[in-house]
């Protein structure tokens, strides 16, 4: 098993896909990977005005909203509002999506998974973690101090602890403000 420490101030700014925004890249595998060959990736961005999603043929999705008060995502002929106290939505990222904002710019952090490769999971972090999965990610909203079994890891405001290997460290409790990441091979 390994640990790294993912600084907020180190996180990769890229473009998004379709060139309307800007995405901060907290992780993503293979290290150095682009948006055509990832195997999964996590990423934050701020989303400042209505309009459609990237497609990603073959991923799937789960995103959360971080901040701001709302984001209506209009896809499968539904609306899912999205807020920062709500449930993450998971939804295939291949499918046709549109976003609006109903009271201005938020935040929002996004997993992505290679469909049939990798699957994926994302919650707060309001019981202790369980299972094996290959990597479990641990991004903070605000300073928290993270307590695994070998010790306690601190983290700043969008600061992010990476473990992999199958014992991926397992917080030994809820923690307000973390999110949490789990990808495991399919």
């Amino acid at each position: 098993m390994s640990q790294s420490i993912l600084r907020a101030a180190d996180h990769r700014r890229m473009p998004w896909k379709n060139g309307r925004g800007e995405t901060l890249e907290v992780a993503v595998h293979p290290q150095g990977a682009g948006l055509a060959d990832f195997g999964w990736r996590i990423s934050m961005a701020g989303v400042v005005e209505d309009g459609a999603f990237s497609d990603f043929p073959g991923i799937d999705r789960s995103l959360a909203l971080l901040g701001g008060t709302a984001l209506d995502l209009h896809l499968d002929g539904g609306t899912h509002r999205l807020t920062p106290e709500g449930p993450p939505l998971a939804f295939a990222a291949d499918v046709p999506c549109h976003a609006s904002l109903p009271a201005g710019p938020v935040s929002d952090l996004n997993v992505m998974t290679r469909r049939g490769s990798f699957t994926h999971r994302l919650a707060r972090l309001d019981r202790p973690a369980t299972g094996a999965p290959d990597w479990r990610l641990l991004l903070a909203t605000r300073p928290a101090t993270l307590d695994l079994a070998g010790g306690s890891v601190a983290l700043g405001p969008l600061d992010a602890l990476l473990c992999d290997g199958s014992d991926a460290a397992q917080p030994l409790g809820p923690l307000p403000g973390v999110w949490l990441i789990e990808i495991a091979r399919a």
